[in-house]
């Protein structure tokens, strides 16, 4: 995949969450520390509606960066919605679940973008 088309969207893709008032907005640079894809995203939102906000944000900016949707969890669940698209994963949390998987933490080699 095209690296700077992945990285113009994750940026895009911030802006986004932001303006729909995701909270505590990161971008991980993953690719000299993990093959698992080029880039995570994670954000937390405040309800299980504004979850779904972010989700749907998240696939209308990718979708309008040519990047597809391979796999979404945890959308009915509310509390963490993972979207898969391939060199990019996003993580939307509820802010329980994120104090608690602390992903920046396990991914702390990662440069923040």
């Amino acid at each position: 995949m095209d690296n700077n088309k992945e990285f113009k969207a994750v940026q895009e893709l911030k802006e986004a969450l932001d303006q729909k008032f995701g909270q505590d907005i990161m971008v991980m640079d993953l690719r000299n520390v993990s093959t698992i894809a080029d880039f995570f995203v994670i954000a937390t939102g405040a309800s299980a509606p504004q979850l779904q906000a972010l989700a749907d944000t998240t696939e209308e900016i990718m979708k309008k960066n040519n990047i597809p949707l391979h796999h979404i969890e945890g959308i009915r669940a509310g509390q963490w919605v993972l979207l898969d698209f391939g060199a990019v994963i996003v993580h939307l949390f509820d802010k329980e679940s994120r104090d608690f998987y602390k992903l920046e933490r396990v991914w702390g080699d990662a440069q923040m973008v």
